[in-house]
């Protein structure tokens, strides 16, 4: 074989070359930098772009990109998204988003259906995923195995009590890690295989998780059906669905002095998912329902709480629920949400198939 001669291209050039439009964003979201498909996207020139603010020249209809842009340190995949150029021009572009540097953002757009090698989706379907960087990952499973090992010296020297809550330390941070990798691939293919699970020990462990970290904040009720035979789940899903359930209940009645979380189980008729790759359905006859006595949600989120990016906490960063989804369907399951003003209630309602029945 003969040996390769001469320089590689610079950086500049191989960007250059690249097929879909690549820009680099200040902090602020104006343009510092635009490759030359992404001035035949945007219709102008490089010239023109550099320095305007990136609104000036592109929007986009769902507003969790709106919201990602003002985070620089997220990362976002978003295929099939529908995008505005110019004052009349619309596409349906895939979409990365990806932090450089300090405040500094890369935006990669391709015409979806062109081939873009970013997504392996079918055709013609949108999909949208969030990316936590790795370095944070390291970051927190570090810090994680050093509790870990200390709960587990300190359960040794104790009895009673203290070595239940140490092992509950210790269960908790083996949960953390797994939700961590979870988060890494929120839009994972791959689903955590499913068995038979006894329903009342995920919610028996995280009512004790809640009123051990937060005694005396919220009084629980429980509405339970003791004949419900075990369901088709993954328990460590399972109870990280319903800990992040109850947990929002009881921050939406933060300093509420009736505040009351009603766990409800039961069979039901009638509901079924249908499976898209199957093309078959499956029957959902149990339900867990999580039930607060708050204020309720925003009416003007509530249709799209299941969305990255979607919250009305103001530290939050709103992924909770749409991990919540992405658990519970690949579970085969199904999860809603309905406000009953008349009672005052807002409710989560899960639904899950028999053990028995399969898949």
């Amino acid at each position: 074989m003969e040996a390769i001669t001469g320089l590689a291209p610079d950086a500049a050039a191989q960007l250059q070359s690249l097929p879909m439009a690549v820009v680099m964003l200040h902090a602020d979201r104006t343009i510092a930098a635009a490759n030359a498909a992404a001035e035949n996207m945007l219709e102008q020139s490089a010239r023109r772009l550099i320095g305007r603010p990136l609104s000036e020249f592109l929007r986009f209809d769902d507003a969790r990109i709106v919201l990602a842009l003002d985070q620089p340190d997220t990362n976002l995949a978003a295929h099939g998204m529908q995008v505005h150029i110019g004052r009349s021009s619309q596409r349906k572009v895939d979409i990365s988003l990806s932090p450089v540097g300090e405040g500094w953002q890369l935006l990669v757009l391709n015409e979806s259906g062109a081939g873009s090698p970013l997504f392996d989706s079918e055709p013609a379907t949108e999909g949208f995923a969030v990316r936590g960087p790795d370095i944070l990952a390291h970051e927190i499973k570090n810090p994680l195995a050093a509790i870990k090992g200390a709960a587990q010296l300190i359960e040794r020297q104790l009895d009673g009590p203290g070595r239940r809550l140490s092992g509950l330390i210790t269960a908790e941070v083996d949960r953390i890690a797994l939700l961590i990798d979870q988060m890494q691939s929120l839009t994972r293919r791959t689903a955590a295989p499913v068995g038979p699970c006894n329903i009342y020990e995920p919610l028996s462990r995280v009512r004790e998780i809640v009123e051990t970290a937060h005694p005396d904040t919220v009084r629980f009720v429980e509405q339970f059906d003791p004949s419900i035979p075990p369901v088709l789940a993954d328990a460590d899903n399972l109870v990280q669905v319903l800990l992040n359930l109850i947990t929002n209940a009881r921050e939406a009645m933060e300093g509420q002095d009736d505040a009351c979380i009603t766990l409800t189980t039961k069979f039901v008729s009638g509901v079924r998912l249908r499976l898209s790759r199957a093309g078959g359905y499956v029957r959902l006859p149990v339900e867990i329902r999580v039930s607060d006595n708050g204020p309720g949600l925003d009416a003007k989120i509530a249709e799209d709480i299941f969305s990255p990016f979607v919250t009305t906490k103001k530290t939050g960063q709103g992924l909770g629920l749409a991990l919540v989804q992405k658990l519970v369907r690949d579970m085969n399951g199904r999860i809603v949400h309905e406000r009953d003003d008349h009672q005052g209630l807002t409710s989560f309602r899960l639904f899950l198939p028999l053990a028995a029945q399969g898949n």
